[in-house]
C-alpha cells in the first residue's frame, strides 16, 4: 500500500519582502528614527558594509530614548549600535512558513528577519504569514 505524500510547506522565501529598509550600526539615532518613521516601519535589520546582520533597531528600541538623561534639557544622542538588539532571531529562506508562524506566537516581534550564510536577504512579518495563511486555506478549499 503506498504512503500518502504529504503535503509541502510553503517557505518564509514565497512570502518575504526582498525589499528591506536597512540602518548602520554607526548613524545616529535620531536620524534613524526619522528614517523609520519617513519609510513607515517599526523596525529595521541593521547590517555591516558587505550586509552581513548584526542587530536589528525596533521601535520598542526606540523608546529607550524616552528614559535616556534629562528630555527638558537635550535630546538623548547615540547611535543605532547603542540602542539595537544585537541578538536578532533569524530565519533561513527555506524554513517553512508554519515554522516561521511558531516563532511569532513564541515572541512578540513583528517580523523575522530572513538570512542566508549571515547576510540578510529578506524579512517576513506577521501580515505575509496571514496573507500564507489565506493563500493555502482557499487551496484547501479549491482542492
Amino acid at each position: 500500500m503506498p504512503q500518502p505524500t504529504l503535503p509541502v510547506l510553503p517557505p518564509v522565501s514565497r512570502y518575504m519582502d526582498t525589499d528591506v529598509h536597512v540602518l548602520s550600526a554607526g548613524m545616529d539615532i535620531l536620524s534613524a528614527v526619522d528614517s523609520l518613521i519617513e519609510h513607515h516601519v517599526t523596525g529595521a535589520p541593521v547590517v555591516d558594509e558587505v550586509g552581513r546582520l548584526v542587530g536589528i533597531l525596533t521601535e520598542k528600541d526606540c523608546l529607550r530614548l524616552l528614559t535616556q538623561g534629562d528630555i527638558a534639557a537635550d535630546n538623548p544622542g547615540g547611535t543605532v549600535g547603542d540602542y539595537m538588539t544585537r541578538k536578532v532571531v533569524t530565519v533561513t529562506p527555506e524554513v517553512n512558513i508554519y515554522h516561521a508562524a511558531g516563532l511569532f506566537l513564541a515572541h512578540s516581534f513583528r517580523r523575522l528577519i530572513v538570512v542566508k550564510d549571515g547576510r540578510l536577504v529578506g524579512a517576513i512579518t506577521r501580515f505575509d504569514i496571514l496573507r500564507a495563511v489565506s493563500e493555502n486555506h482557499k487551496l484547501v478549499l479549491a482542492g
